[in-house]
């Protein structure tokens, strides 16, 4: 009898870790390119379109990304920084530098994204090819 509620007790404890909320991931992976090119570094974020489901994001790296998102209709933000000069960290003459940096998208792409995409189990491959105009 006591095997029996230990393994009831694991199998709970599973479903809590794993999720219960019925939420099912899958892989997205592709390329991000600008005007042609690969974005050397930037982020990708995976909104839920319905708000129900976690938000999942990564980094984009010489034009590639992969990330674990929720399944079902998702909005998509890309964001691409762009290194506009750089600035004291202090105000004193001897202080490091730090960069400033400006989105190098437009905000269709971004804060008001007009990207979406619909995941679905299993691996999931985009390639966003997005115009800086």
């Amino acid at each position: 009898m006591r095997v029996g509620r230990m393994f009831g007790v694991l199998v709970i404890c599973t479903l809590l870790a794993v999720g219960c909320d019925g939420s099912k991931f899958a892989e997205v992976s592709g390329t991000v390119t600008v005007d042609g090119t690969a974005v050397e570094t930037g982020s990708i974020t995976f909104l839920p379109a319905d708000g129900q489901s976690p938000t999942a994001g990564g980094e984009i790296k010489d034009g590639k990304y992969s990330v674990k998102v929720p399944v079902g209709q998702m909005k998509v933000s890309i964001s691409v920084p762009k290194v506009i000069g750089k600035k004291k960290i202090y105000p004193t003459p001897e202080s490091p530098e730090m960069p400033v940096t400006k989105e190098a998208l437009p905000e269709r792409y971004n804060e008001k994204t007009e990207l979406t995409l619909e995941v679905k189990s299993g691996p999931n491959n985009k390639d966003w090819e997005l115009s800086a105009k």
